[in-house]
């Protein structure tokens, strides 16, 4: 079976290359970028590596029953419908663990940059004038609460990275029962979700994006977070509401934000979130280093080339 790639924008296909050629698997790359490119050029073929093109229930329905394997460059899977792709008996396969320490290391980044207002004053200094009174208040570290939403595996990593910053570290996720502690750092304490909005001082979101998480970020729930508070997102966009987020920053129910991805990727440079000062935002660039880029085309070839060859996946997403 050939490897279809079915769009890619990155430099080069050097890692696949490698792996291709070292299981003796043929691949070609096409650039889809839509439901009928997909349809018109991926006719036949069964086995897909896959960046962004929409892998609807349309063109599921439409590349049946050649269609067999797709694997996604990343962690989400937010372009593939895969309760259709169950249905037609598509396995669906992700890369969940290429990133971790960049994506952790994004959100310390951008946690240090609100609480110390490096990005504003480091405009404001080469700017304007000299003077730290611009930057008034900001927190002491040690004492502070840091709420983790989402403790998988990129959120454990990012928790224990807060080791030795002498924070308490409290999180929320449905794979564990509220009072449970995880053995992480110095112990992270799981609390119910209002618990962690009401109590954080920094809340770092490390959650997929499905129906359970869309839009939970929004108005009603910054009006319970604390004034003095800072949101952190290096998941996926559509978890927080930004027209809500840009309300909650003006009227100041929050200190301040900064997001890594939105809901609609590019974000347009006259956003209106771009004028504000208690806003941070970086254009999806959490997972990249250049040795998780590399692992990651490594991954994704390797988990096709062993579905071509029979042998056992390592990533599946849906169980058929």
């Amino acid at each position: 079976m050939k490897v279809i790639i079915t769009d890619n924008d990155h430099a080069n296909l050097n890692e696949e290359i490698a792996v291709f050629n070292k299981n003796g698997v043929e691949y070609e790359l096409k650039q889809c970028k839509t439901e009928d490119d997909l349809i018109n050029q991926c006719k036949g073929y069964s086995v897909f590596t896959n960046q962004y093109a929409p892998f609807t229930r349309k063109v599921l329905e439409a590349l049946s029953p050649e269609i067999k394997q797709i694997v996604r460059y990343g962690v989400g899977v937010n372009n593939v419908d895969v309760v259709a792709a169950t249905e037609f008996g598509v396995q669906v396969c992700n890369v969940p663990d290429y990133g971790m320490n960049e994506v952790a290391d994004q959100a310390v980044a951008m946690m240090m940059a609100l609480i110390r207002k490096v990005c504003l004053m480091n405009e404001y200094t080469k700017n304007v004038k000299w003077d730290y009174v611009r930057a008034i208040p900001i927190s002491r570290i040690p004492g502070l609460t840091v709420g983790i939403f989402g403790i998988g595996r990129i959120g454990k990593t990012f928790a224990k990275r807060l080791s030795g910053f002498g924070v308490k570290i409290i999180a929320c996720d449905i794979a564990y029962e509220v009072g449970e502690t995880v053995d992480i750092a110095d112990g992270v304490k799981i609390v119910d979700f209002e618990t962690l909005v009401k109590e954080s001082d920094i809340l770092s979101i490390h959650t997929p994006f499905d129906e359970s998480t869309e839009n939970v970020f929004n108005l009603d729930v910054f009006k319970k977070m604390k004034d003095s508070s800072y949101l952190i997102n290096v998941s996926r966009g559509g978890i927080v509401n930004e027209d809500d987020l840009y309300t909650a920053l003006v009227e100041k129910m929050i200190a301040g934000a900064a997001l890594d991805v939105v809901l609609a990727e590019p974000m347009n440079p006259g956003n209106k979130l771009f004028a504000l000062e208690n806003f941070l935002i970086s254009p999806h660039m959490a997972w990249y280093s250049e040795q998780s880029a590399k692992e990651l085309k490594t991954k994704v070839a390797e988990e096709a080339c062993r579905f071509v060859k029979g042998e056992a996946i390592l990533y599946p997403i849906n169980k058929l």
